[in-house]
Parts: C-alpha cells; structure tokens; sequence
C-alpha cells in the first residue's frame, strides 16, 4: 500500500512537470509570467512582514526622522503598486491573449489525435472514458495545473524563508509554526477523505438526481411523461434519491465538523493566540522581548500562517490536477495501433480484387470471425446476409480498416492491405452505414461531407445523388432546398426529417463519392418495401461500374446481387447466386422462404384493413 501511494505521488509530480513542458511549447510567455506572479505573490506576504513591519518598528524606536520614513514608505508602496499594476496586466492582457493560444493550440493536438487513434479506442469504454475527461476543459485544467506548480514551489520556498525569519526574531516561536501544519496537513487532509467518501456515498443518489432533472425537460420523453404515469414513479425516485443524499449527509456531519473544527483551531485560532500570549509574556513579564519584535513576530505570525495555506492548496491541488494531467497524458502519448496518418503504398483505383484469407477476428476475446475465406472481383455486386450478430458488419470494419484482423489477411489486388497508405486506401470506398449520424449541416454539406469537389459541380452532384435516393423531392420542398440546415441544434429553423428520409441521405453520400467501391450497410432498414425496391434497383443501376458490397437483412433485394454470402456465427455457411442458393435448399432458402410468407401475410391483413 505503502509501495503504491508513493508511485501516485511521484506519478503526480511527473504529471505536473509534463504540464508543464506542454504549456511551455505552446505558449513559453505565460509560463514566465505566471512564475513571476506566483514569486511576486509570495514575496509580497514575506517583505510586508519580516522587511517593512521591522524597519518602520525600529526606525520608530530609534527615532529615525520621518522625511527617511516616508522615503523607505513611499518606495515601498511604488514597488507594491508595481506589483498591483503588473498583476493586472497578466490578468487584463497576458493571460485572455495566452488562454486564446492555448486553446487553440490544445485542441489541435487533442482533435488530430483523436481523429488519429483507432475506431477501437472509440469502442472500449476504460479508453474513451479517459479521452473524455481529458477533453473536458482541458486548456483552463493545463493553465490551473501550471499554475498551482509554481504556487507548490514558491510556497516552499516561501515557508522556509518565513521559518528563517521567524527563528531569527526568536528562536522559540518557530513552534507555532507546527501548528498550522498540522492542521493543513493533518487534519485538513483528514477533512478532505470524509468529504471525498461522503461524495462518493452520495454519487449514485446524484446520479439519479441528475437523470430525473435531465429527462424532464428532453423533449424524447415528453410524451410518455403526459401520456402515463411514469411522472409518479419518477417522483417516488426523486425524493428516495433526495432522502439517500440527506442520509449520507448525516452519516458524515459530526466528523466532518468535528475534524474542521481542528483544522480552524489549529491553523488559525491555536498560533494567532498562543504566539500572543508567549509575545505578551515576553514583552511584559519576564522582559525578554521587545515591543518592535512582538509587532514584527505578530506580523510574520500572520504571513507565515496564509503562506501554509496557500503551499497546502498548491499541494492538494497538484496532486488532484496530477490524475487530470494523467488522462490528457496517456491520451497524447498513446501509440495508435492503426494511426490514420499511417504512410504506405498508393492503391490506385483499379480494383480486380479484395480477397479475405483465414480471416478471424475477436473483441476483447470473443471471436466475432472464424477462419473467414471470401472473394470479391472488381466491378461486380456482392451481398452479405445473415442473422443479426453475424459478423456483416465486423466485415465491414475489417474491409475499410477500422480493425485489423486477429488472424489471417486481407488482400486488395493481392497485397495486404496494411501495407497501403490509409487515407487513400479508404478513399476508394463510398460508404453508407446503418447507424449513421446526421450533422447539424447544410443537405449538400451531409451528403458530400466535405468531399473536395468544383463548386461548379457540386450542386448538379447532390441534385443526382438525392434523386437515386429516393429523397429528393423531399429536400427541395424545405424552405432552403439543399442548403437547408438540418437538425435544431443551431438553427431553429433547422429541418427534422423522419427515419426513412434521413437514411435516404445517408444513402446519397455513397452515391455522391466519386470512387470504385460502394458499400451499403442495410441502405433499406427503415424504408418500407417499395422505396426498398426502388433504392435497390437505383444502387444497382448507379454502380454498374463499380465494385458493390451490401449487407441487407431483407434477402427479397439481393436477388440481383452476382455473389451472395450468408453468414452464421462467423463463419460463411453458404454461397453462390441467388439460383444457387435456392436449388441447395439450405439455410438462404429457409430464411428466404419465411421472409416471403411474412411479406405476404403482412401484405394480406392491410388488405383486410386490420393495419391502417
């Protein structure tokens, strides 16, 4: 135990100096300004007690003459306005100017990295938990982690200087100085777990309390909070989630406010009346002491004490910001396994083959792809059926390199495909997933993606490809046509269309990308079957000259495919033409058959008007 709080804390401090560096490459000017800030802070505290107080007290007592005094004041209160002066300038200029830079250049670093890792960091919870907290506020976390370092060592500093001084006044009353060290750093440490189990103890009552507030006014449940009564099961859980915090509160409260009540006693009241006391005894009984050094001992008492505790914040602090840093760290440093910038060799667009040799594949040890063997010749349409959970779509990710295979290979032209450079080894393919996700863009935007076409075509290039769809006539009855705004999120005038309507842009994008494979991943799942019909015949039609891989789980529209792939846990079962397929009589003509008797006696109860 012992072995790994002392591995946390030199982590953190590795942590903190990490910071460090990281701020200094982007912006080395805030660095020195805010290490001037935090000396001239600490400076301040130390000269006003233990250089001003004791001058002035005995230029008094040795009856210095007052002009001398007021030159030695007025210098100081021109260096303390500097000072005031300086500080505001870091705070009204320097800092808003540097906090722009490194925003700025913070997030280039996160967005490229997070654009650069692999889809699988995206999927693993432990990582993209990590990525998410690094991201959050990250630049005021680095600004606030540097700041409080240099708060740790000036500190420090600080308080051996005011030990110094204090021991020079008189050589005793540095003892005090242990009392407001323990209470900072006893039982003020102490404070801090009780309120770190206490919050802790309240987070699943928070966590309710916060899913209650936040599913009140989404618009999603709206009509099942109107309709139902599920707002009287959510007031049950409200106020059970209310009882859990006020119990967990009164579980804490007596050694919560027991354990202040020594951090206050000790850091403030115990010193302040104690070295009062030993000052008053000094000076007034034994005389031993005299009255300019009790003013400047009670002067440094005070210094000394908000020295403490501005080096103890510094110290708890760094230690909490330590963990943030360590997130951000292990964001930036971490080695992609498929990095998206991945340098190799040019594919070309010429396509004869993509071959799957042996391929497995399995997510966190469980296999997902068994022994995959399949072919795909340039410029013919291919088909993937099967059950959910097949592996149609693991297939997919394999194919365009989301993941790399846990075994066997993937061949393109018969080269592996982990040997092509990746941006423009994906570039040859136009992709259309079913779970898509709509930008809150323009129409052209969300169907050609940023895709760098001639302006002068891009508007015939959405036009065609909304037309394939099937939604064309959709988007140009909305105020704007294609350059409507889809979604609310920024435009209140911003069009929401139904399920079907957006898959059918979904579905544009492939066709609009200009490139010799088209993949479709169940293009039809929220159409109805005529619009499926039609979509089908379209994507057929549109990409005769090009190499077409769908996945549909409605075996009806792949009829036409040249090849069709039925997979079953993993593993290719059957394969062959649609004929083919059917004459074996196998698992494609089963699935196929009751596919067709469900179709039709869907189609026979609308003709008995049972569905409006």
């Amino acid at each position: 135990m012992a072995n790994k709080k002392t591995s946390r804390r030199i982590n953190a401090v590795k942590n903190n100096f990490f910071a460090l560096s990281l701020v200094w490459k982007m912006c080395p000017k805030l660095v020195i300004h805010m290490a001037l800030s935090r000396a001239l802070y600490y400076f301040g505290w130390l000269f006003y007690s233990a250089f001003f107080m004791r001058y002035v007290i005995n230029a008094l007592q040795e009856g210095e003459t007052f002009g001398a005094i007021m030159i030695f004041i007025g210098i100081t209160v021109a260096i303390f306005a500097s000072m005031a002066l300086y500080n505001s300038f870091i705070l009204g200029y320097i800092k808003p100017t540097c906090d722009a830079t490194i925003n700025k250049k913070l997030y280039q670093k996160l967005f490229k990295k997070s654009r650069n890792v692999e889809l699988e960091c995206f999927e693993n919870a432990e990582f993209y938990d990590k990525y998410t907290l690094a991201m959050k506020n990250a630049d005021t976390r680095l600004i606030e982690t540097v700041d409080m370092l240099f708060g740790l060592i000036f500190g420090f500093i600080a308080s051996i200087c005011a030990f110094v001084f204090m021991f020079q006044v008189d050589n005793l009353s540095v003892t005090f100085i242990l009392l407001p060290i323990i209470g900072n750093f006893f039982f003020r440490v102490m404070n801090s777990r009780v309120d770190y189990q206490r919050n802790k103890d309240m987070a699943p009552h928070n966590r309710r309390i916060d899913y209650i507030n936040r599913i009140m006014y989404l618009k999603d449940y709206a009509k099942e909070i109107r309709l139902t009564n599920i707002f009287r099961l959510l007031k049950r859980q409200y106020t059970d989630a209310i009882t859990g915090v006020a119990d967990v509160t009164k579980k804490f409260i007596f050694k919560s406010a027991f354990l202040h009540w020594f951090y206050v006693m000790f850091t403030f009241t115990f010193i302040f009346e104690g070295l009062l006391i030993y000052g008053a005894y000094r000076t007034l009984v034994s005389n031993t002491m005299s009255l300019p050094q009790l003013a400047v001992l009670t002067s440094m008492m005070v210094s000394t004490t908000w020295i403490l505790i501005g080096f103890t914040d510094s110290v708890t602090a760094s230690f909490k910001n330590g963990l943030f840093v360590d997130y951000l760290r292990t964001f930036l440093e971490y080695k992609e396994k498929i990095p998206e910038d991945y340098d190799g060799a040019d594919p070309g667009t010429e396509i004869e083959s993509i071959e799957f040799r042996g391929v497995g594949f399995a997510y966190k040890d469980i296999p997902v792809l068994k022994n995959l063997n399949m072919k795909f010749e340039g410029k013919k349409t291919y088909a993937l059926v099967g059950h959910n959970g097949a592996g149609k779509s693991t297939i997919i990710k394999l194919l365009l390199r989301f993941y790399d295979p846990t075994q066997g290979e993937i061949l393109l032209n018969g080269r592996n495909i982990k040997e092509y450079n990746l941006q423009k080894y994906r570039a040859l393919f136009a992709t259309a997933f079913q779970d898509n996700r709509m930008f809150s863009m323009s129409v052209a935007d969300n169907v050609t993606l940023g895709e760098d076409v001639p302006e002068s075509e891009r508007e015939q290039i959405v036009t065609d490809a909304l037309k394939l769809s099937g939604v064309y006539d959709k988007v140009m009855s909305l105020p704007d046509g294609i350059n409507t705004t889809l979604t609310r999120e920024f435009d209140d005038n911003g069009a929401v269309l139904s399920g079907g309507e957006f898959q059918k842009i979904v579905v544009s994008r492939a066709f609009a990308r200009r490139c010799p494979i088209k993949v479709f991943d169940e293009p039809s799942s929220a159409l109805d079957p005529i619009a499926e019909y039609k979509l089908f015949d379209n994507i057929l039609k549109a990409c005769q000259e090009n190499t077409l891989l769908f996945i549909s789980h409605r075996l009806s529209s792949v009829q036409n495919a040249d090849h069709v792939f039925l997979l079953e846990n993993g593993e290719v079962r059957e394969e062959g033409t649609h004929r083919e397929l059917m004459k074996k009589k196998g698992l494609y003509a089963d699935m196929y058959q009751k596919q067709a008797e469900n179709y039709l006696a869907d189609k026979s109860k609308q003709k008995e008007g049972i569905w409006s």
